[in-house]
């Protein structure tokens, strides 16, 4: 019954028109009686759906608004109010067609991205090229991407060179160049150029899956406002009926009583809030932010205090080495070798920029290392080519008994206070050089820093495992509230809960494996997605999904303007409700007029929310 409703609903309404229009134009020319049973007909037909509506919310045990317009629409045909009856139930199902058109159009950024999803891939074996569904693609796969080609699923490019338009995944729609070694992700498209990749992820666990079931999730996810209204629209309705039976006891006059029944609908209401979360969460998915339901857009927008990791979150991630200074009796590509062999097994960007630099250079490295033990925020011990390796900061040199020299200190200190990091390396139980990496701050951190205080942050803080020098050269640089630096983990969880217990709101923004539990612990957690790992991804609240502070600016920004509309959707619909009580009581509102009114509050606060699906956050110029 209900498919064969929703599949005709739209003709039932458009022969409802149809007859209402005959039944006003034989009245026109004096043939009454035609024109009340066209109008009768009208009724009984518009009525049908709302009825049945009316009937599956009754066995669920749930008041609805279309209960309100069934009494109403019965109780219009037994005075005989058919021109009422008719306009009543036709302008109910026309509000709801318009009302379904509208908000089709706020869920458009997710319907592109569904439309962007690669059907078919170019597999390649030996010089063998097969077309195959997506679907079909296995990890391991070589495939084949020419110039106007959608990249199938993630992967890592093999051979050739490409600009890649990653709109679908990052927001941005600037290519992107990309060669050998390089991260490639499902949906995005091959500008120019060619490359062929090697299939790492495939089907449901490609990074442009991942972002289309989020944003479902997030849309299907309602705010504390919407699940107060929908609380609230179960204690209305029984409670409009009452007062409807109360308004007939006291004047007696049943078509008041019917009328104050439709036109205390709460539909503008009950659309009001969850319009605005499906358009502010589509918005975000348009520029590459992923807000996981509108519980997290209303916390959002209260956030005074936002939390910062460093390196990869406030700097780019991409850390280069330096400078590379000696202090033992072992040479400086020997030192690089092994201390690349052993940084193999970490997942930390300064190790990982050891491993690429040593590939740079030329070095092979020797083969895997042997009893490996990574000690989080401070470094890894391992074996490698049977010689004891200690590779980290200060504290775990202090922890293994290794001294560090005045001069080889002295050193480290001049290149932590020009922005660099510090990694020390011992060889057999002696510091044998140190490592200096340089990250840069990321060009937009400024400006979006600026923004987010200009809209109301209070503070901003740094929170790292770098050293005491880096950390501060960093936090002067970008003007932060306060920083501090050799943390662990568990002491980054143990600020933002100090934080919290002081009475702030914290939002805590990194992209590291050891960023995830304080992204936990926050009201907000923040992950800077292309550079993020998968951890941090499914910890956040807001995703990132460019690597760009500005989105994260424009998050916060739209996190304030989606309960601004919010907000006012809810006055609105109040306000309507309020002055249409008003004139159904003072004699000057009707059935009919009332119903109009009430549906156009419906758009009202529709368009209104629409509104968002446009928003732009307010640009700043950062302070110098």
């Amino acid at each position: 019954m209900i498919k064969w409703i929703n599949k005709y609903k739209n003709r039932i309404t458009a022969f409802s028109g149809i007859l209402i229009a005959l039944g006003f134009i034989l009245k026109t020319f004096g043939y009454a009686a035609a024109a009340d049973y066209a109008l009768i007909l009208a009724t009984l037909i518009a009525v049908v759906p709302i009825a049945y509506k009316a009937y599956l919310a009754l066995r669920m045990k749930a008041f609805s608004i279309e209960l309100l317009v069934t009494i109403a629409v019965i109780g219009a045909l037994f005075i005989r109010e058919y021109t009422e009856s008719s306009v009543v139930t036709f302008l109910f199902l026309f509000g709801d067609f318009l009302e379904a058109r509208t908000l089709e159009k706020t869920r458009s950024s997710l319907r592109s991205l569904v439309d962007m999803a690669p059907q078919e891939a170019t597999i390649l074996e030996g010089d063998v090229q097969t077309v195959v569904p997506v679907e079909e693609v296995s990890v391991g796969d070589r495939l084949l991407i020419k110039p106007g080609g959608k990249i199938p699923v993630d992967g890592i490019i093999v051979k050739g060179q490409a600009a890649i338009n990653e709109a679908a995944v990052t927001g941005e729609s600037v290519p992107a160049n990309k060669t050998v070694d390089a991260k490639v992700f499902s949906g995005t498209l091959v500008d120019e150029g060619y490359i062929e990749m090697i299939a790492e992820k495939v089907g449901d666990d490609t990074t442009f899956a991942k972002i289309i079931e989020l944003v479902e999730e997030a849309q299907e996810s309602k705010s504390k406002a919407e699940r107060f209204l929908d609380a609230f629209a179960n204690f209305y309705t029984p409670a409009i009926v009452a007062l409807s039976v109360i308004v007939y006891l006291w004047t007696r006059d049943l078509h008041l009583a019917i009328t104050f029944l439709v036109i205390a609908c709460p539909g503008a209401l009950v659309i009001g809030a969850p319009v605005s979360n499906v358009a502010g969460i589509g918005n975000g998915a348009k520029h590459g932010v992923l807000v996981k339901g509108g519980e997290v857009m209303d916390r959002f927008s209260k956030v005074d205090t936002l939390v910062f990791d460093k390196t990869g979150t406030l700097t780019k991630g991409r850390p280069e080495v330096t400078d590379i200074h000696v202090t033992g009796d072992i040479g400086r590509d020997e030192l690089l070798r092994l201390t690349a062999a052993a940084e193999r097994i970490s997942e930390h960007h300064l190790g990982q920029t050891i491993v690429k630099y040593a590939y740079q250079q030329g070095l092979e490295t020797p083969t895997a290392p042997t009893d490996p033990e990574v000690i989080k925020g401070h470094g890894l011990k391992a074996t490698v080519a049977g010689r004891r390796l200690i590779a980290g900061n200060r504290k775990l040199m202090a922890q293994s008994g290794i001294l560090i020299s005045e001069s080889a200190e002295s050193y480290a200190i001049a290149r932590e206070k020009t922005g660099n990091t510090v990694v020390f390396v011992a060889i057999d139980g002696t510091l044998a050089g140190l490592f200096s990496i340089a990250d840069q701050i990321r060009e937009d951190a400024p400006q979006a820093l600026a923004e987010m205080r200009r809209d109301g942050i209070k503070q901003i803080i740094m929170l790292t495992g770098d050293n005491q020098h880096t950390a501060e050269a960093v936090a002067e640089q970008l003007k932060l509230d306060a920083f501090h630096a050799e943390l662990l983990p568990e002491d980054k969880v143990r600020f933002v809960k100090q934080l919290q217990a002081d009475g702030a709101i914290v939002a805590m923004a990194g992209d590291g494996i050891n960023d995830a539990p304080a992204i936990a612990t926050a009201d907000i957690g923040l992950a800077m997605g292309e550079g993020g790992t998968d951890i941090s991804m499914e910890t956040a609240d807001v995703v990132l999904m460019a690597d760009k502070l500005l989105q994260f600016s424009h998050a916060y920004s739209l996190s304030k303007a989606t309960m601004r509309n919010m907000k006012q959707n809810i006055t609105i619909a109040v306000a309507v409700v309020i002055v249409l009580l008003a004139g159904v009581l003072m004699g000057s509102v009707h059935l009919a007029s009332g119903m109009f009114i009430h549906e156009a509050s419906i758009l009202a606060v529709i368009l209104n929310a629409m509104r968002l699906i446009g928003f732009k956050r307010k640009k700043s110029v950062a302070a110098s």
